[in-house]
């Protein structure tokens, strides 16, 4: 069409030229108001245009970095595809679609606005999603991933940072879903007596500690053996050879028992007359006196006498132990004692300084400590300390409940009682620190108000008052999305294993005890008897009964790598070990561990948006060094961490 034809066709000529053959001032007008409503139905067409095709950007904001389409034309509403693997009730990132202006298709994004700010290639990746499977690229924009696949070029842009993997397996951040952060951290600047199970070591290390603190009013410090000593009890009397002229506390390394010299006793007053605490017991002497170890509730008679940690002391245990943890690939966490008990200082306040300033860059679960000797008149301070506390990066939604001890000092509540060396019955079969029909009680208003419950339940009689517990719950209150979860679980009762799922009760796995070792072999076995004793950590049995697992190293009790975990998982003993197999019938495959310490340790932290990897969950990662699939399961443990991102900001960067 020439261009005096589409000018007059449109009005322009009439709109802004009055030339000799026209020269009427009407026609100009009609011309000029035909223009003016051609432009604006123009303007109004441009701008339905516009609303049809949304800004990747504005999706970006959103977490949304996947294929996006409309698939309602009647309501006209984005709908988000579903990512297999992830929890349909996610808490984060979980958010209604977009009203749009028309039923549209979306473009593809990374085709045209959309880069991925950082992008791995090379792989391979495993993404931990429910059909466990592998791709060699994954993208992450503004801490999301952005895509997961083989050919991901399209999402490379002029700022995009390439991670060439060389090889090298990327997986989701760990998580571990029982620790004691702040407490480790502390410990890391006390006296340390981990790694050696040798006396003479223990007392040199005592000895040096001292003399380079001498302005420390106690000597505290924790992570010696139970096998060091005979029958596991250390006695006053070493420690008075070291340091006689000031107190000297130091747990061992379950934290369930402690140390002490003679001016420690004589600070809590503890003699021949003082008697056992109902949750604890002080060891004795065939005279009845003293012998300088404290069990279970018995060490608070010494631990409230010790100086309480600073806030300022607390905060930097806290961050000395994120700074660890991310070095093992750990991304979040679930810590097991929020409170103060038995002379441990409340990390709570640490926590939240942390999570409110920004220097907590993991997410949190923060499990509020049930307090075993008051009942349920302080169930209404955990509400209000679930509120206070619940910040930034941290979520204090869970209660522990510590049901009984440990095996090895014969406070883990059984259902029959423990052997002496004899092999004869007690008349001991340990403590449940919480009579079962009150924990039935307290669990149920604590589920009513949503919160999730987290059990230590050792024995087996402990496991089954926590699951009889939980079933309580479920009967009251039906089926909510508390998810409770029991840690430990060294003794079950073949009976009890389906009743995880039955009930949606998690197991809780520290897979590195499921392995022989002195303290296995010297102080457990024996006293079990052979029945119990082939009843320990049934990994296996709890996976074929559908248990949902997740994993956690209660560190400092035990070291905090998951790697070192997943080892003894499948191999059922330590890296190194010349022992034999403990029960290898109960093993797990490697790709079952790894998804107990990264899915499932998400799904226990109600972090649905973490633990896999598929569009739309938040950029939790880990880089090792090499892909554990690859060579004999007793080389797992050797696989190292290369870098670790949490939410796509690199926070750990190995050799």
């Amino acid at each position: 069409m020439p261009n005096s034809t589409w000018q007059s066709y449109w009005g322009w000529d009439a709109a802004f030229s009055v030339t000799e053959e026209t020269k009427n001032p009407g026609d100009a007008a009609r011309g000029g108001y035909i223009a003016l409503v051609t432009m604006l139905g123009l303007c109004m067409l441009g701008a339905i245009a516009f609303q049809r095709v949304m800004s990747t950007e504005e999706l970006a904001e959103n977490g949304r970095h996947a294929r996006w389409v409309v698939r309602d034309r009647r309501r006209r509403r984005l709908v988000q595809p579903h990512h297999p693997g992830r929890h349909r009730g996610a808490r984060a990132g979980h958010r209604r679609g977009r009203q749009v202006a028309a039923p549209i298709t979306l473009l593809r994004e990374g085709k045209r606005m959309t880069y991925a700010d950082l992008l791995f290639v090379g792989g391979p990746v495993l993404t931990v999603d429910a059909g466990r499977s592998r791709a060699t690229a994954l993208g992450v924009h503004k801490g999301r991933i952005l895509e997961v696949g083989h050919r991901l070029d399209h999402l490379r842009g002029p700022r995009t940072e390439v991670v060439d993997l060389r090889g090298r397996m990327l997986l989701p951040g760990f998580q571990d879903a029982h620790v004691h952060a702040v407490f480790g951290g502390l410990e890391m600047g006390q006296c340390d007596l981990t790694g050696t199970t040798d006396l003479a070591d223990y007392l040199v290390r005592i000895r040096e500690y001292a003399e380079a603190n001498p302005d420390r009013e106690w000597i505290v410090g924790s992570g010696w053996s139970m096998e060091s000593f005979p029958g596991g009890v250390p006695t006053a009397e070493l420690l008075d050879q070291v340091v006689p002229d000031r107190p000297v506390y130091l747990t061992n390394r379950d934290h369930h028992g402690a140390w002490v010299n003679s001016l420690a006793l004589k600070i809590a007053g503890i003699t021949r007359d003082t008697p056992d605490p109902a949750d604890g017991v002080i060891n004795r002497d065939a005279g009845g006196e003293p012998v300088g170890t404290l069990q279970e509730g018995a060490i608070g008679l010494v631990g409230q006498h010790i100086p309480a940690a600073t806030q300022t002391e607390l905060v930097a245990g806290l961050l000395r132990a994120q700074t660890m943890l991310h070095s093992l690939g750990v991304t979040g966490w679930q810590d097991a004692m929020l409170g103060s008990n038995h002379g441990y200082p409340d990390p709570s306040d640490a926590y939240r300084t942390a999570a409110t300033d920004g220097t907590l860059v993991s997410s949190v679960t923060g499990a509020l400590w049930w307090e075993r000797d008051r009942g349920d008149e302080q169930i209404p301070g955990l509400v209000e300390r679930r509120a206070r506390f619940t910040t930034g990066n941290l979520t204090c939604s869970t209660v522990k409940i510590m049901q009984d001890g440990v095996a090895e000092n014969f406070t883990a509540a059984m259902n029959e009682p423990y052997l002496d060396a004899c092999g004869c019955a007690t008349a001991n079969s340990g403590l449940s620190f919480v009579d079962p029909a009150d924990l039935a009680r307290y669990v149920t208003a604590l589920d009513a108000l949503d919160f999730q419950v987290h059990f230590h339940a050792l024995g087996d009689r402990a496991v089954r008052e926590a699951l009889d517990a939980v079933a309580a719950a479920r009967q009251a209150n039906g089926f909510r999305d508390t998810r409770p979860h029991l840690a430990h679980l060294q003794v079950m009762d073949p009976a009890d294993v389906p009743r995880f799922r039955q009930l949606g009760a998690t197991a809780n796995l520290q897979m590195l005890w499921a392995a022989h070792e002195p303290q296995m072999d010297e102080l457990t076995i024996p006293f079990l008897g052979a029945s119990r004793a082939a009843r320990q950590y049934v990994f296996g049995d709890l996976l074929r009964a559908g248990a949902t697992l997740a994993a956690g190293s209660d560190w400092p009790v035990s070291p905090a790598n998951p790697l070192e975990a997943v080892h003894v998982a499948v191999n059922r003993a330590h890296p190194g070990s010349a022992h034999r197999p403990f029960l290898a019938e109960q093993s797990l495959d490697l790709g079952t561990a790894l998804a107990a310490y990264t899915a499932g340790s998400a799904y226990v932290n109600h972090r649905d948006d973490s633990g896999s990897l598929v569009a739309g969950n938040v950029a939790d990662l880990v880089v090792l060094n090499r892909d554990p699939f690859d060579g004999p399961a007793d080389e797992i443990a050797s696989a190292k961490v290369a870098q670790t991102y949490v939410r796509g900001n690199r926070v750990y960067e190995g050799l």
